[in-house]
């Protein structure tokens, strides 16, 4: 039986950005989350908090991945942190789960961020969401289309810098993080911080490339969650 992997894309992105995974490895079984607000759910109300986000979607995690025994929470960046508090509620709500949490291009919950963009005027806005993200979509500097992009995106990144960590102790989850060899955004150092979220097992892997490294590497980031979940995390 395959592992599901849900899967958690940057800020702005959607559940497409996960389509060239589908089906690569017939171990895993990517799922990739359709956040409210954005594709095939844009008639719904975004939600502009972390905890209605959650509420809104950890219920229909849940009833994707049914009876499996073991589920892997994967996100990038901004998804990071989505993955991380969806972790963590069901680790409380389901906790039969044996649950692997995989980051990948982001600071552990609670270290503060520098150079807000929240509030800025567009073009600033999207200046400073490039220099934070290390990437900027083409679509941006196509009008129409930046005119779709722009509240979605407005959205991910102020709930990102809004976001306050009130954990009072760490997941009894196994942990893998991630970064782009040449991530100038997220360093080694930092990267290792997300050891001290969790008392489980905590392992750290580099794959070549900057801080979108998986766009064209995400068969090797593939490769590392399967590893994850055949042998466990080693501490």
């Amino acid at each position: 039986m395959s592992t599901p992997v849900l899967c958690f894309p940057p800020a702005g992105a959607g559940a497409s950005f996960f389509h060239p995974w589908l089906g690569h490895r017939q171990d895993l079984r990517v799922v990739p989350v359709q956040l409210p607000g954005r594709e095939r759910r844009l008639a719904e109300e975004e939600c502009t908090d972390l905890d209605s986000l959650m509420a809104t979607i950890v219920p229909e995690l849940r009833a994707e991945i049914g009876d499996a025994e073991r589920v892997v929470v994967f996100g990038h960046s901004y998804g990071a942190l989505l993955a991380y508090e969806t972790v963590r509620r069901l680790s409380e709500q389901a906790p039969g789960i044996a649950l692997t949490l995989v980051v990948s291009g982001s600071n552990r919950p609670g270290t503060p961020r520098a150079g807000r963009v929240t509030g800025l005027p567009d073009d600033e806005f999207v200046a400073g969401v490039a220099d934070i993200a290390g990437y900027r979509h083409p679509a941006l500097d196509e009008p129409e289309l930046r005119e779709l992009l722009l509240p979605t995106l407005r959205t991910d990144v102020a709930m990102h810098e809004n976001y306050r960590h009130t954990a009072t102790g760490p997941l009894d989850v196994p942990v893998l993080a991630v970064r782009g060899r040449s991530d100038d955004l997220v360093s080694a150092a930092e990267l290792a911080e997300w050891r001290e979220i969790t008392s489980a097992g905590f392992t750290r892997a580099e794959i070549d490339g900057g801080h979108m490294y998986l766009v064209d590497g995400w068969a090797a980031l593939l490769d590392l969650v399967a590893g994850a979940t055949v042998a466990g995390v080693a501490s």
